[in-house]
């Protein structure tokens, strides 16, 4: 026992499923939200027009152009940690200066790292329609992410695996509660 009394609130729980474009963070964290009535978000969504036109016409992000937007996902963590609700956000998160931005405020934020070929990554994103990222700048991710370090609370996941399976895992391997409520998405 640490200390609780009963009637205490319950810590929350934060979780960012993490990776470049195409590798299913957005499905994952859905899923996720589903499973646990976590509330979820699309960090895409926060995103400034400056940035999606960026992005549309080819050119990578920097961290100039990074930052802003990092700091605006996590007030919405932030928020929410403060309502007391824990969540789940699809967010690319990747450098560890980008983890550690939205590590700041909630008690506690574990990430989930999709991760695998290339190759897997590409295919997906030729799949999909009407998102804005082109399958160009997937090398400019790939040459950006850095992995976790040992210090970071990060469940690798191989992306090869079905959707519903990266779910599962991604529950079991944090010790999420599973909810017999539809999860949220809220913005």
């Amino acid at each position: 026992m640490t200390g609780e009394r009963p009637g205490d609130a319950q810590p929350t729980r934060h979780v960012v499923v993490m990776g470049v474009s195409g590798a299913g963070k957005t499905t994952v964290a859905r899923g996720i939200s589903v499973a646990t009535g976590l509330a979820c978000a699309e960090a895409d969504e926060f995103h400034s027009p400056e940035n999606v036109a960026r992005m549309r016409s080819g050119v990578p992000l920097d961290d100039t152009t990074r930052w802003p937007w990092l700091r605006d996902i996590a007030a919405w963590v932030a928020e929410r940690a403060a309502e007391g609700r824990s969540t789940v956000l699809a967010c690319s998160a990747l450098k560890r200066s980008y983890r550690d931005v939205l590590r700041q405020g909630p008690l506690r934020v574990d990430f989930v790292h999709l991760d695998g070929p290339a190759e897997v990554i590409r295919a997906r994103m030729a799949r999909r329609q009407g998102h804005y990222m082109p399958a160009s700048l997937l090398e400019s991710q790939l040459a950006t992410l850095e992995p976790a370090e040992p210090d970071e609370s990060v469940l690798v996941l191989d992306v090869s695996l079905a959707p519903q399976a990266l779910v599962a895992a991604a529950v079991r391997g944090l010790g999420l509660p599973v909810s017999a409520t539809v999860g949220e998405r809220t913005r």
